[in-house]
């Protein structure tokens, strides 16, 4: 409570006894207590600021009509004797005043009306300037004694002498009773004074804690805020978690239905499984009997699987460890159309049905002619091959002949695929297919990886595992080049040389040449486009674009029966030759004839050491001629007794290009008539 509500009434209460004293004394009025304006103990203030400054107005002024008192002559007192008035109840009842709003100052203003004593009655003041009346005798009033009555004025001076002496001492009585109260008073300002500060003190950490409870109550308004928008999320969280519940009480119902269907279908199963029990043991019998009769099977599988690898390769036997394939390849357009008889394909002794395995060429000569005149008859020249590819013959059914020789190589036995040739002969388009991607123009090359990736995987499944790694050099001016060289790489063929892969071994290896693991159809096309693009061509007369080198794609094939402890491997080899063209002796030579002569001078040489070492193989002689040739030192693990070869010999339809053609067809004839002994497979 704010002490400014008693401080007026404080100030009030110190200076109103000094100013009573001093009026009493100036007006001669006898002394009256006024009215006591403290509140009584027990009292409790009620009443706000400024009703309390309302009911202590008229004592304010009060005490300053009593201030401004005249002042009484004292030289000659010239008032009767005092008489003392009693005081009235009226006057001695303290006026209500009201109620006490804190007990600090309600116990100080009682502690000060308990301390305060009664003071003697006060005598009524008279008015100024008048002069006591002397004591009346026998209840009349005295009448003015004479001035000779001396005597007698004698006697009235001593008796009102005697007046104002009682009267002097009871204003000294009462004048040490204002002194007392004056000492109580000052005692009890004294109390006020600290009561008041401590009061202030006490209103200052109270308005302190208001401040500090409207901040608060600041935050609890926010956080009431806060507390009602979660209120209402919560609220329609509840309602959708109410609807929710809804759904899952429909869910649980529908669940409770499905439950009791369920446990009348498990009733029912039981049943049956109860029954089904003894039907489980008898199946468990069977089982182990059928185990023990796959096992036994498997075991038959694995024999006929030897037996067929035994049978497979003696049919390649029986048709030749070295065998030659013709192609002829068919008139492009812009080409002229040769005469009807100048190649033809005799039917076999069963007649139309056999596959064809016979060619007729006819040549005439302009020199040659007869005793009248007339030109001479062509000269036939007949040739026989294990088959014969007419022009129109597709890509698939060259591969057919070929696919069975190609599955040897997963059997283990190093297989080796020439395409021999001049230039444009088709030798390139018959080993890796025709430019676009289209699957019916696809070479031997592509067709024999999925045709081998397919059998792999059905070799799989009797515990076969198979590993492919490829790898795809030329071999240019015996030089040897990787064709899979890629970045900084590229043209530095010369670092490549062929050596064995390490002491003792009998395998053969290109240093610096790129070995790649292949597993999908995919990555061997992506080899081949490579190879494509690094391969040296050159133009020449019989082509726009014509391979100067020859092209060996090396596939090593690896396969494992872990189950049985087996073992194989061999390579298969798809080679491109380059063209066979003679020298021609009355070229000129320019720059670029005198490359293309160095170039066909080793394409010549070494197409010679093939042969050779054809030939040498054919007789059992004791030294082949393998290092004469890159070509034949790279390919000799695929040339041996062990190995199983075949030659596609590539013509031209055109007439033009008979002489080649011819040549081409003579050496294929000698490679034909080679056995070079039985294949055997590589197992460990």
């Amino acid at each position: 409570m704010s002490c400014r509500l008693f401080s007026p009434y404080c100030c009030r209460f110190r200076r109103s006894p000094l100013l009573e004293v001093k009026g009493n004394i100036e007006v001669k009025r006898p002394l009256v207590k006024a009215p006591s304006r403290l509140p009584l103990p027990g009292s409790r203030f009620k009443r706000g600021p400024d009703q309390m400054e309302d009911a202590l107005e008229p004592e304010k002024k009060r005490t300053r009509g009593l201030g401004t008192a005249p002042k009484i002559a004292t030289s000659r007192p010239r008032a009767p004797a005092l008489t003392t008035v009693p005081q009235t109840q009226g006057q001695t009842a303290a006026p209500k005043v009201p109620k006490k709003t804190g007990p600090r100052c309600s116990t100080a203003i009682a502690t000060v009306l308990k301390n305060q004593k009664p003071g003697p009655a006060a005598v009524p003041a008279q008015k100024p300037g008048t002069a006591a009346a002397p004591p009346m005798l026998g209840g009349k009033k005295p009448s003015k004694r004479p001035a000779w009555d001396l005597k007698g004025q004698l006697c009235d001076l001593t008796a009102e002498l005697k007046c104002y002496r009682e009267r002097t001492q009871t204003l000294d009585q009462e004048n040490e009773q204002l002194r007392d109260q004056l000492r109580e008073a000052q005692q009890q300002a004294t109390v006020l004074g600290a009561e008041r500060r401590t009061l202030e003190g006490e209103l200052a950490r109270v308005q302190a804690q208001a401040e500090q409870g409207q901040q608060e109550l600041g935050n609890l308004s926010a956080r009431v805020l806060e507390l009602e928008e979660r209120l209402g999320t919560q609220e329609s969280l509840v309602q959708e978690l109410q609807k929710e519940q809804l759904g899952l009480q429909e869910e649980r119902r529908g669940l409770a239905t499905r439950l009791e269907e369920q446990e009348r279908r498990l009733q029912t199963s039981e049943a049956a499984l109860s029954g089904s029990q003894a039907e489980v043991a008898s199946l468990r019998q069977e089982t182990v009997a059928q185990a023990a009769l796959l096992a036994e099977r498997g075991e038959r599988l694995h024999g006929l699987e030897m037996e067929r690898r035994r049978l497979h390769n003696q049919l390649q036997e029986l048709k030749g460890n070295i065998r030659v394939f013709c192609r002829v390849r068919p008139v492009l357009p812009g080409e002229p159309t040769p005469s009807p008889g100048f190649l033809l394909f005799p039917s076999g002794p069963g007649g139309p049905s056999d596959l064809p395995t016979r060619l007729s060429l006819s040549r005439s000569d302009e020199r040659r002619g007869t005793l009248s005149g007339a030109p001479a008859p062509p000269t036939r020249h007949d040739f026989s091959f294990d088959r014969v590819f007419p022009p129109g013959s597709g890509q698939d059914e060259v591969f057919e002949e070929i696919a069975m020789l190609v599955q040897s190589a997963l059997d283990g036995y190093p297989v080796c695929i020439f395409a021999y040739g001049q230039t444009g002969s088709g030798k390139t388009f018959t080993m890796e297919g025709g430019p676009g991607g289209d699957p019916q123009v696809e070479g031997l090359i592509p067709r024999a990886l999925r045709h081998l990736f397919s059998i792999a995987q059905e070799l799989g499944g009797q515990g076969w595992t198979y590993s492919f790694v490829a790898s795809y050099v030329e071999i240019y001016n015996e030089t040897v080049r990787d064709l899979l060289a890629t970045g900084t790489r590229k043209g530095q063929g010369g670092e490549c040389e062929i050596r064995r892969a390490g002491p003792g071994s009998e395998e053969l290896t290109v240093t610096n040449a790129r070995y790649v693991p292949v597993s999908c159809e995919k990555e061997v096309e992506a080899l081949l486009h490579l190879a494509r693009q690094n391969r040296a061509v050159a133009r020449t007369a019989q082509n726009e674009r014509s391979s100067r080198s020859h092209s060996v794609f090396q596939l090593q094939i690896s396969g494992e029966h872990a189950a049985r402890g087996l073992q194989c491997g061999a390579p298969l080899s798809l080679v491109d030759l380059a063209g066979s063209e003679r020298l021609d002796p009355g070229l000129a030579l320019g720059p670029g004839e005198r490359e293309r002569l160095r170039e066909t001078q080793a394409i010549n040489s070494s197409l010679s050491t093939l042969g050779l070492v054809i030939m040498a193989l054919s007789n059992k002689e004791s030294h082949v001629p393998y290092r004469n040739s890159k070509l034949t030192y790279l390919l000799q693990n695929s040339l041996g007794g062990s190995a199983k070869m075949l030659m596609f010999v590539n013509i031209s339809p055109l007439e033009e290009n008979v002489s080649e053609s011819l040549n081409s067809l003579r050496f294929a004839s000698k490679v034909n008539q080679c056995v070079i002994g039985t294949a055997q497979a590589n197992r460990k």
